[in-house]
């Protein structure tokens, strides 16, 4: 009796720091989720506060109503803009979602051959800026291109044959949109492959059962169930094309359209209170499609059904081959245009002297080249693309990690779910004309209160530290969903597990969640650096006259007219890219087979 009386002071003592510990560690997550929220408002909320506001004043700072937005209306060269965005962006969609969907149903539920090849040689754009598009439908559809002209009149002379064709490039939409698909292709086919994976076989076996036509099969179960991934793919491809800047901006010619013209405002003009007008009108269509998508999606998500039966393609020789010859034909497109970028920057004169040479990738050689930063805009853009990925993914994953997996503060982490699912709906331009108000300004106005803070920010402007927040912010939505999916997947019995063993939370995230998550953290590294190197929007306005880009030098000798100069670059942008695609699946391979041998039973 007296032992046991002697110990239960030190059963309370122990009880007691385990409640101090608990206590502290539960103080600590809520810091971490106060701080996550900071980042969140300080880079992404009060930024699209300031080019809201700025859009209701006058140059002189003074509240004017809406008094730009009439003005805007009342130019009949400005609203036109507005009307070519809509059209422009909705005929992009409607070509792009139409192809893709039929490619994505051709590697998904067919048995045609060389689905794998087909998938790796449809991606290849994505890892290109969309510049190079454009520059590449400048040698085949311009005043000297390979179309135009039919082939140089090569079949004419020899057979008789006129193969020349004039789309009018630079006075019609039609080059424009035929470049935004091009470069929305695979965003739209990523997403349409994940929807039609999703399919419940049970479906088609009632069909079959019920003697359904392979037509009605199509109307009937197909599209219903994949419904939500066309939505999410229209959204995708509507905001991309609504706010590309580099297309419009290289081929755009008479075709006006809003990211142009904030580009011609700002830096034409010095003119940041209709920038910041254009900018918010530009900002309207896309926070609708996003609401229109995230409806959608969270009616998706009641969809699923554990009960689903993988579907298996039966083979279909007609079908097959018929898909087979559609796949080949967008491959060979791509592969075309692609090709002809990287022709254009190997040959000495076009279309004069098409002996091969290196001197395009040269950039010293040319006034366009010096002017937008030469070899070193290469390396800046590396620099800023390695950053990007370092810094973005953990921030990404850190903060994934307080919303899924963190305890209390329920509302807070709810309000930071949102935050971080915003910076999707905002262009670029958006970003960076934001920033410029919010980074490159003495002081800080508070919210309708007549009190100024001094901006502790300022000295970030015109840095290497800016063109990263500014691009992680850009791409920050996708990587979080990426992030979140593969928290997801984590069982909250390890946290459980963890805390009955007195184990600290962060230990738990370094040893347990990291490395199951591994292959997630690799992909949103990747996703960050390739979209860096190839991002113009989000830093266009941002950059300074020491730390050129490589997608912004692309602009600038475009403008010089140093068009080979420029698709040099481009193609640079591309390898690299690539590469960096080629590194990422040997790392992931190495990383699966160490740090996921669990999953093999």
């Amino acid at each position: 009796m007296n032992a046991i009386a002697e110990s239960k002071p030190t059963v309370n003592i122990t009880h007691q720091r385990v409640a101090h510990r608990l206590n502290r560690e539960d103080w600590l997550m809520r810091l971490l989720i106060v701080l996550a929220g900071v980042w969140l408002v300080f880079f992404v909320l009060l930024p699209l506060y300031q080019i809201i506001a700025r859009s209701f004043q006058d140059r002189a700072g003074n509240f004017i109503g809406f008094d730009n937005y009439v003005e805007y209306f009342a130019s009949p060269a400005l609203s036109s803009s507005f009307y070519n965005s809509f059209y422009m962006a909705t005929m992009s969609m409607v070509i792009t979602v139409t192809l893709a969907f039929i490619f994505a149903y051709s590697l998904t539920r067919t048995q045609m051959p060389g689905k794998r090849l087909f998938n790796i040689l449809a991606m290849l754009p994505i890892y290109a800026p969309s510049l190079i598009h454009a520059i590449a439908f400048i040698y085949l559809f311009g005043n000297q291109g390979i179309i135009t002209t039919g082939f140089f009149g090569f079949f004419q002379d020899r057979f008789g044959l006129d193969l020349s064709y004039n789309i009018n490039l630079y006075s019609k939409p039609t080059g424009i949109i035929l470049a935004e698909v091009f470069y929305l292709f695979p965003h739209a086919l990523m997403i349409l492959i994940v929807a039609l994976t999703l399919a419940d076989s049970r479906l088609y076996e009632a069909s079959l059962a019920l003697k359904g036509s392979p037509w009605r099969t199509f109307l009937t179960v197909t599209l219903p169930g994949v419904k939500y991934g066309l939505i999410s793919a229209a959204f995708v491809c509507f905001t991309l094309a609504f706010t590309d800047f580099g297309v419009p901006k290289v081929i755009g010619g008479s075709f006006n359209v809003m990211a142009t013209d904030i580009y011609k405002r700002v830096i034409g003009q010095q003119d940041f209170v209709r920038g910041a007008t254009v900018s918010v009108l530009m900002l309207s269509p896309t926070v609708i499609a996003f609401v229109i998508d995230r409806i959608a999606q969270r009616r998706q998500v009641a969809m699923l059904s554990m009960r689903v039966v993988p579907f298996q393609p039966r083979r279909a020789p007609l079908l097959d081959w018929l898909m087979f010859a559609y796949c080949s034909l967008v491959t060979f497109i791509i592969l075309a245009v692609l090709g002809t970028a990287l022709f254009a920057s190997l040959i000495n004169v076009w279309p004069y002297d098409f002996s091969f040479s290196l001197r395009h990738y040269n950039f010293r050689l040319v006034a366009g080249g010096t002017a937008g930063g030469g070899l070193g805009a290469y390396w800046n853009s590396l620099r800023m693309a390695t950053y990007t990925a370092v810094f973005g993914t953990i921030i990404v994953f850190a903060s994934a990690y307080l919303i899924e997996k963190g305890k209390g503060m329920g509302r807070a982490r709810a309000a930071l779910y949102f935050l971080s699912t915003l910076p999707v709906a905002l262009p670029g331009l958006v970003i960076g004309l934001a920033y410029i108000f919010f980074f490159n300004k003495p002081t800080w106005q508070i919210p309708f209160v007549d009190i100024a803070l001094p901006n502790p920010a300022l000295g970030l402007y015109g840095t290497m530290a800016i063109l990263v927040l500014s691009t992680i912010v850009h791409f920050y939505t996708v990587s979080f969903f990426t992030a979140m999916t593969a928290l997801k997947q984590i069982d909250a019995e390890f946290e459980a597990v963890s805390a009955s063993l007195a184990v600290p939370f962060y230990k738990t995230f370094w040893r347990v969640t990291v490395p199951i998550a591994l292959p997630a953290i690799l992909q949103v590294g990747m996703y960050f650096f390739v979209n860096a190197m190839t991002t113009v929007s989000a830093v266009i306005f941002l950059y300074s006259a020491n730390l050129r880009l490589a997608s912004v030098a692309v602009v600038n000798m475009d403008d010089a007219g140093d068009t080979a100069p420029a698709a040099a670059m481009s193609m640079l942008i591309f390898f690299t890219g690539v590469g960096v695609r080629i590194l990422y699946g040997i790392i992931t391979y190495g990383v699966q087979k160490r740090t996921q041998a669990w999953r093999v039973r």
